[in-house]
């Protein structure tokens, strides 16, 4: 079977493949100072029941990757390993200035995208610590996108920086024109971000529409964690793939078989 792990800034999610089906999957934090040993112990608990006979891995935190490649050469020795780095076959074109900036997540997402959706061009928009819009050609190469803060570090930064505001739940609130403080925080972030993403969406769109005038369809992919909490307020999005990066890093560990 094929573990796959996806080690983000805030969470890191694995998942289990056998064969192209997903069987199991966690979402974890992630710690910059875990070790590779506690890193191993973290992972085996939840493995426990599992074969794994290939492992595919990304990651955005550098200091986690390292240790990460340590545990590998301990405890994974005998599993042919598959990690997204420069060299490796990903089989997406990077069409922008500086290919060595993008991020191994934002690449795979790529290949998942126009791999499940890719009639036409797509836009991944990835709710994480930040929220990422990735832009995919009608052949599935990366043509770039925006980033902007996330929905958890917004929040966070409001309520370090005004004395009467504070954190509140990530919910829907009963309606746009919020009552109180608390409702009134819900609504300016969960409404405000899905109107932001659903902008950039229009946007992006109208330039996928100027180079691509052939181009039938754009479909607009949602995944990270917190994507749950813009579904279905976002006028843009048009699927909701939670495990957009694993199946990615599955379809980079094939083509590196």
């Amino acid at each position: 079977m094929l573990l796959t792990i996806d080690i983000g800034n805030t969470n890191t999610v694995l998942g289990i493949f056998d064969g192209d089906e997903m069987v199991d999957s966690w979402r974890v934090k992630t710690d910059a100072r875990d070790t590779a040993d506690e890193l191993w112990l973290q992972y085996r608990s939840l493995i426990t029941g599992y074969t794994v006979t290939g492992l595919s891995v990304c990651s955005t935190v550098p200091a986690v990757l390292r240790e990460a490649r340590s545990m590998i050469s301990r405890y994974f020795q005998e599993v042919r390993t598959t990690i997204i780095e420069p060299g490796v076959k990903t089989g997406v074109p990077l069409l922008v200035d500086n290919p060595k900036e993008i991020g191994a997540d934002r690449i795979v997402n790529t290949l998942a995208a126009h791999h499940l959706y890719g009639e036409g061009a797509c836009i991944v928009v990835d709710f994480g610590t930040s929220t990422n819009l990735d832009v995919v050609s009608p052949k599935g190469e990366f043509l770039g996108g925006a980033l902007a803060p996330g929905i958890e570090i917004s929040v966070e930064a409001l309520a370090a920086r005004a004395a009467q505001l504070r954190k509140v739940e990530l919910v829907k609130p009963k309606s746009v024109i919020g009552k109180n403080t608390v409702e009134a925080l819900q609504s300016g972030t969960i409404y405000g971000f899905a109107g932001q993403v659903d902008g950039l969406v229009n946007r992006i769109s109208d330039e996928l529409d100027a180079l691509y005038p052939d181009n039938e369809k754009i479909s607009v992919i949602a995944t990270g964690g917190l994507a749950p909490l813009v579904l279905g307020i976002s006028e843009t999005i048009d699927y909701h793939e939670p495990d957009l990066t694993l199946i990615g890093l599955r379809l980079v560990h094939e083509r590196n078989g």
